[in-house]
């Protein structure tokens, strides 16, 4: 079976380790990443994070009280319409930091894919949105080794939330994707951001079908053994 480039992208990093420092079974209970100026992570894990992405919500995200960010993922859920994928990255990555790391997952997800129908959608090279663009790629590359990395220490379950995340996303179609003002591609915006959610929906099938192939799987694993993934991840899966 064929495979593209970003599966096996997205796979090796869900199998290394966070960083580039040298491997340790320590638990990895926080995300620290900076994507100036949007985001800062706290320097210690009782403080914390500079955040600058959407003014209803940056105190809460900024908080480390559980309440508060379980609070901010509720209004995004109940009112997503304008929540921009750069704002759910950073709740992803605040669900992680308390705690609420199948939360965490799920968010990641649902903002990666809400990334891609606006890329698909929008012209993200113009300069409305080149900034937009370059912070929310950089947020997806610095936390996805982490929120990957815990997402599948079970493979049923991380596959389970991409579906949920996806069929989110389509339910809830981001609402600037039909704003006038945004410059867009060439072409019907609701015929590309159906296009668009096609091909997650197949890239998502390939993914699975990929992992259930044994021969696939036992690399996967293999290469997460030799990294102490599930040490630093899978503590209390």
């Amino acid at each position: 079976m064929r495979i593209s480039i970003f599966l096996v992208l997205m796979l090796l990093s869900a199998a290394v380790r966070a960083d580039n420092a040298a491997v340790t079974a320590a638990p990895v209970k926080r995300i620290g990443i900076y994507v100036i100026p949007y985001y800062q992570s706290a320097e210690t894990a009782d403080g914390t994070p500079r955040v600058s992405v959407a003014k209803a919500y940056d105190t809460k995200l900024s908080s480390n009280r559980p309440e508060d960010i379980v609070a901010v993922r509720d209004d995004v859920m109940a009112h997503p319409e304008f929540v921009t994928p750069m704002t759910m990255m950073v709740l992803a990555v605040r669900l992680y930091d308390v705690g609420l790391r199948d939360d965490a997952v799920f968010w990641f997800y649902v903002a990666k894919n809400r990334y891609v129908t606006m890329a698909s959608v929008l012209d993200m090279k113009s300069s409305a949105l080149s900034q937009a663009e370059d912070a929310t790629k950089n947020f997806a590359a610095l936390a996805g080794p982490v929120i990957n990395s815990y997402a599948f220490c079970d493979i049923e379950k991380q596959s389970a939330t991409k579906s949920r995340a996806l069929a989110w996303v389509e339910q809830h179609p981001y609402q600037a994707l039909f704003l006038e003002q945004l410059p867009a591609l060439s072409g019907e915006r609701k015929e590309n951001l159906k296009q668009a959610i096609a091909r997650l929906k197949d890239g998502a099938e390939t993914e699975r079908k990929y992992l259930v192939d044994p021969k696939n799987f036992e690399q996967f694993k293999k290469q997460r053994d030799a990294n102490h993934v599930a040490e630093q991840f899978c503590w209390d899966v």
